[in-house]
């Protein structure tokens, strides 16, 4: 078996190669990387491994605290930063597990907005076709895993931003319910809808990761026969402008997984998707809460430069008033209860993670109509999750030129019996 040693100083040279051109990575701890590698190394040769994780190449969204060093947000306004007094919580908890914290991966600018552009320090390209976006906010963490310069990679997810980038890069990206994982040390975006989750390439992994960063001791999943379950396709809304590549795919996997024995059936939602725009149209909750976040500098003459994509809707949300914000959170919870009482009758919906394979960075860049146009798109599925306080995952679809993913939503606080189910998808989709 390869050494955490061989595998990381394989990496380590891709990346040399690469380095005056580096947007995946940005912030590469190689001392103490292989320093964490040889501790592993050791332990197993002693027959002390510290669990699944003892060994294992992590790499972490620059929006973790790191103890010694500032955390940017992808944002140059916090470059110089005061350094942050300690790691995250779920550093310490990854460390203590024995990961090995290979650097911190690029991101979108203060996490806010699904392209996975970012004018400071650079676009991660595709890892399918670096012409192509990568997917946001947790770009670099998509490219990371499905390039294979690390294992797995720990997001961020607001609005779909660990799911997003799994389902355009072609790996597994999950989204636990809100609170299961710690925020401490997190640089914030939304305080009722941010959650701390893996990409990695297999649903085992990121079961692995989610149980160490949720404090729990991980233990396999154990199998879920596929026959019976009671899958809901959530038909309507969220299925309007999906690309035909993208329909056909998630039609082939819905009708493989029903040879298989379960029990697929549509399940409309629209309703309560319509109420939630109707509670939002002041403002989204991430917008609202996120200009609280920022809204000292918001107010100033900063002369740091912010991504206009970022500011523009942060500085509307910042004149919404609180009696708004007030209202649209109770409305939140009335929603998400009501969502709740539905999802009793089905095991998972299922729908395409986003309704399109990744368009071209250029694209992007030279047309801002589309631009939106497409930033809607990519946010539209996976946000359903956040609104509506529910765990979810994107697996990869297979047979897509371009990689597309097959998401999975379940109830608040079933994460492991999601993840159960999303494995035995897994395998059957790959067999």
């Amino acid at each position: 078996m390869q050494s955490a040693r061989d595998r990381l100083e394989i990496i380590l040279s891709r990346l040399a190669d690469r380095a005056a051109d580096e947007k995946i990575y940005t912030k590469l701890y190689t001392q103490a990387a292989l320093a964490a590698a040889d501790a592993a190394d050791a332990r197993q040769r002693a027959g002390g491994c510290l669990g699944p994780l003892d060994g294992v190449i992590v790499s972490i969204k620059d929006l973790f605290d790191v103890a010694g060093e500032p955390t940017r947000a992808g944002s140059l306004m916090f470059a110089g930063a005061p350094p942050a007094a300690q790691d995250a919580a779920i550093v310490r908890r990854l460390r203590r597990a024995g990961a090995v914290i290979l650097g911190k991966t690029n991101m979108t600018e203060f996490a806010f907005t699904a392209i996975g552009d970012n004018p400071h320090y650079g676009t991660p390209g595709n890892a399918a076709d670096a012409s192509l976006i990568p997917g946001g906010s947790s770009s670099g963490a998509g490219v990371a895993v499905a390039e294979g310069s690390s294992q797995i990679s720990i997001g961020s997810d607001t609005g779909g931003s660990v799911r997003i980038p799994a389902s355009l890069n072609g790996v597994v990206g999950f989204k636990p319910t809100a609170r299961r994982v710690p925020l401490t040390g997190a640089f914030p975006l939304s305080m009722t809808l941010d959650s701390i989750g893996p990409l990695a390439r297999s649903v085992a992994d990121c079961a692995v990761a989610d149980a160490i960063m949720a404090g729990e001791e991980p233990v396999a999943l154990q199998p879920i026969p596929i026959a019976g379950l009671r899958i809901g396709i959530a038909r309507g809304a969220l299925f309007g402008e999906t690309q035909p590549e993208v329909a056909g795919a998630f039609e082939a996997c819905i009708d493989r997984i029903g040879q298989a024995g379960a029990r697929a059936s549509d399940f409309s939602i629209d309703d309560l998707i319509a109420e939630m725009r109707l509670a939002t149209r002041r403002g989204t909750i991430a917008s609202m809460e996120g200009a609280e976040v920022h809204a000292d500098w918001l107010a100033s003459e900063t002369s740091v430069p912010v991504d206009p994509h970022v500011t523009g809707p942060l500085s509307r949300a910042l004149a919404v008033p609180a009696s708004a914000y007030i209202r649209t959170i109770r409305r939140r919870g009335e929603l998400a209860a009501a969502v709740a009482q539905r999802l009793e009758t089905v095991d998972v919906l299922a729908l395409p993670t986003v309704p399109i394979v990744a368009p071209s960075i250029a694209a992007m860049a030279g047309d801002e109509a589309l631009r939106d146009r497409t930033e809607g798109l990519l946010l539209r599925n996976t946000q359903v999750a956040n609104q509506f306080d529910l765990c979810a995952i994107s697996l990869p679809m297979p047979s897509t030129k371009l990689p597309a993913g097959l998401m999975m939503v379940a109830r608040h606080g079933h994460d492991r019996h999601l993840l159960a189910i999303a494995a035995a998808i897994e395998a059957l989709l790959s067999g």
